[in-house]
């Protein structure tokens, strides 16, 4: 499991935002050359890859996501498939445009456990002007779904 630096948790600075494509920003992420969002730690995610159309990220569901029954509440899923889905959706964007959810589905198929590592994979289904959409999967460690989710973005211009 990556170990995340909190110290690299900030705003990503609205230059990067107006100058990079979504691919380059995310790249520029995974290096170390630019801030990760603090839901990283919120949510103890991590983007490993970025490709245009595709967003594959590590998580491990944190103590303070426990509900009263002792699982994983269901919220982290979902932020975890959320972030997934974005950056799909974002790394098919150019410099100065960016996106903001208008609707999200996810399913919960299996309950994730504090501790165990996850991986996420969100792809983009269609890529147009004004909306995108995309799906991703949480996988367990024996390539398992966990859970899966839609989304629907609105793009947007800087």
């Amino acid at each position: 499991m990556h170990t995340i630096d909190t110290s690299r948790l900030a705003p990503i600075p609205i230059d990067a935002l107006r100058t990079l494509s979504g691919v380059e920003l995310f790249k520029r992420v995974i290096a170390g050359d630019l801030p990760a969002p603090q839901v990283c730690g919120v949510a103890n995610e991590w983007m490993l890859e970025i490709e245009e159309g595709r967003a594959l990220w590590e998580a491990s569901p944190p103590e303070n996501f426990v509900n009263p029954m002792g699982g994983v509440h269901g919220g982290w899923a979902m932020t975890v498939l959320d972030t997934a889905l974005g950056c799909a959706v974002h790394s098919m964007l150019p410099a100065g445009t960016g996106y903001t959810t208008m609707e999200v589905k996810t399913n919960l198929t299996r309950a994730p456990k504090v501790g165990e590592r996850y991986l996420c994979e969100g792809k983009i289904l269609t890529a147009g002007r004004r909306t995108a959409t995309a799906e991703a999967k949480l996988f367990d460690a024996q390539n398992r779904v966990v859970a899966f989710g839609t989304t629907t973005c609105l793009i947007l211009d800087f």
